[in-house]
């Protein structure tokens, strides 16, 4: 069961026969088995990761450091669960240390993410707290690498 899920992670697209050549049975366990993860909500969907500075939307990527207040009797939950909700937020994790929640979020512009960070994000009642990262580059991403695009010389002739 390990290997599949490890194998699904690496690369969603391969076939219940694919898949089976590399986790050595047959098929149908396969597809059993795949079903079964997904209605077990340990398989919570497939996602193709996408290098978008190779095409022409332009987007803003943030990382955010949130101080919160638990609450007695649903620690962080509820206010992850408030965070989470909004669309342009990506993800969310708790953390250890300095701050509580990382927010991962996406805008088309600076202006866009501060916007959400000062007028959603921020007036959260028991959000002590915010530092907002931008993303300038991605190397790597859920094992996989991007690649680095050319740089493409211009060339000045002088006369």
């Amino acid at each position: 069961m390990l290997k599949l899920l490890q194998r699904l992670e690496e690369d969603c697209t391969l076939t219940d026969a694919q898949l089976a050549a590399l986790v050595d049975c047959s098929e149908a366990e396969v597809a059993k088995a795949r079903k079964e993860l997904e209605d077990q909500r340990i398989i919570l969907g497939y996602k193709a990761i996408i290098d978008w500075d190779r095409t022409q939307r332009e987007a803003v990527t943030a990382l955010i450091e949130v101080k919160v207040t638990p609450q007695r009797g649903e620690g962080f939950d509820r206010i992850a669960q408030r965070i989470y909700q909004y669309d342009e937020v990506e993800s969310v994790y708790l953390m250890s240390g300095a701050f509580d929640l990382t927010v991962i979020i996406s805008g088309r512009t600076l202006r866009e993410v501060a916007q959400f960070v000062g007028e959603k994000l921020a007036p959260i009642e028991d959000v002590t707290g915010t530092a907002t990262h931008f993303i300038l580059k991605k190397y790597k991403e859920k094992h996989l690498i991007f690649p680095t695009q050319e740089v493409q010389e211009e060339r000045f002739v002088f006369e």
